[in-house]
């Protein structure tokens, strides 16, 4: 059970368990940290004189939903305190879908995670950023205390939220105290309580690079697309919910346009149509996911364990093309990685993408700016005569004319391997992720330094 000291203990088992280990949101511990509403509140079924001296409940309630009176009580208790704070819709935050071949609700699963009711569309309205209203809200809530599988926060910025947790516990948070509301709960038979905060609020795990999916991204994308073998995309509008798409030149404009905004962006290799290869990918205990087009030329994709993988098998029988993906985040890295920003181009979603190398490359070259002079060790002269130097873990370029003013054979005759220099930047391409820099515009054009 949940108690005010057990916090830290049980956020273990309380946050809603998320594919790949990639959501970015894990339970406040610190309640001192800046933008926790001024009012938040524990709004239980469960008597706190029913606790012992640990703060551990005692009592014999049940913990799981009624799907009657109690439930209709929480359901009430919400409309009391938004009614109370002056509020008509909110926000679906960080979404959660269950792992497929994972049933972590204590009941049944429910066909569609329970959002049939909430969403004539099902998953596919179940998005970060999706406004609902307060009706829906409650469609939304009654499916956590389900444990239907679906999960989120429902918050108003800097107003009201709503944040359903583990065994029945609910907490409330708003900008105003809502007397009345908290009577109202009493008057229910709930057991509303004054807390610093919900164990719930959204916190980053770490301040990482978050890359928005605006022109120059896909600019890069076509420019990968031309040169490497980046062509599948992955849509993920909620953890642990994908769309793929399989991209080309002629198809990807149209496919970016039917993105929502604050979708996370994944880009992966081409499908292999060597089935039977594969297949031989699979590893001989663990979890995949298999990503393929059928003959039709639709995508599917399904995760699979190895009691699965001979089902697996069978349905790749039909396929063009595949690929497997592991489903553990260490060994799931994308080739690019991006967020989709709002309508007016700012990125306002609170999740994290996965860190790839080129999203770390990407955060460094938006530090860099023509003219700059950088310091840098030279690591390596190539059969082209081109001169790399490292400057803080990205390698750069130097081209034989902007090497020197006075005339020389090969570089190695200006430069040495492990030389430390300083260098102007004349181009920052994100792009093609290349810097170009001039080792002579430190030298006048005698041959000596400035």
């Amino acid at each position: 059970m949940w108690n005010d000291i057990g916090w830290e203990l049980a956020a273990s088992a309380l946050a809603p368990p998320v594919r790949r280990g990639t959501a970015r949101c894990r339970i406040r511990t610190m309640l001192e940290d800046e933008g926790v509403l001024p009012y938040v509140y524990r709004v239980t079924k469960y008597d706190p004189a029913d606790r012992d001296e640990h703060g551990h409940y005692t009592g014999t309630e049940d913990t799981v939903s009624d799907h009657g009176q109690v439930e209709g009580a929480y359901l009430q208790a919400i409309e009391a305190f938004a009614a109370d704070t002056d509020i008509d819709r909110l926000a679906v935050r960080e979404p959660h879908l269950p792992v497929p071949f994972v049933n972590f609700g204590l009941e049944a699963p429910i066909d569609g995670f329970g959002l049939a009711s909430a969403f004539p569309t099902g998953p596919d309205g179940f998005h970060h950023g999706a406004e609902v209203s307060v009706g829906t809200a409650m469609d939304l809530v009654r499916t956590m205390l389900r444990d239907g599988g679906a999960w989120c926060r429902l918050e108003v910025e800097d107003t009201f939220a709503v944040h359903v947790g583990w065994d029945q516990y609910m907490y409330i948070g708003s900008s105003r105290p809502c007397a009345t509301a908290v009577a109202r709960t009493r008057a229910l038979g709930l057991f509303p309580e004054r807390i610093d905060a919900s164990p719930y609020e959204f916190e980053a795990e770490d301040d990482g690079p978050q890359r928005p999916a605006d022109d120059e991204f896909w600019a890069q994308l076509r420019w990968s697309m031309a040169g490497t073998n980046a062509r599948v995309l992955e849509e993920q509008p909620a953890y642990n919910s994908g769309r793929w798409h399989l991209l080309t030149p002629d198809n990807i404009d149209s496919i970016r346009a039917g993105l929502a905004p604050r979708v996370r962006l994944a880009i992966w290799p081409d499908l292999s149509s060597d089935i039977d290869a594969v297949l031989a990918t699979l590893p001989a205990e663990g979890h995949v996911e298999c990503v393929w087009q059928g003959r039709d030329g639709r995508m599917h994709s399904a995760t699979a364990d190895e009691d699965e993988f001979p089902e697996l098998t069978a349905r790749l029988s039909s396929a063009s093309a595949a690929m497997i993906l592991s489903m553990y985040a260490d060994d799931r890295v994308p080739m690019l990685a991006a967020v989709m920003p709002d309508s007016d181009g700012v990125v306002r979603a609170r999740w994290e993408i996965d860190p790839t190398p080129s999203t770390r490359k990407w955060a460094f070259l938006k530090t860099l700016h023509r003219g700059e002079i950088v310091t840098g060790r030279v690591t390596r002269i190539a059969d082209l005569l081109i001169t790399f130097v490292d400057i803080g873990g990205f390698e750069a370029m130097i081209n034989v004319p902007e090497l020197s003013w006075r005339p020389f054979n090969h570089p190695s005759e200006v430069v040495a391997v492990g030389q430390e220099i300083s260098a102007k930047i004349l181009d920052v391409d994100p792009i093609r992720e290349r810097v170009s820099l001039s080792l002579r515009d430190q030298h006048d054009s005698t041959g000596s330094s400035q």
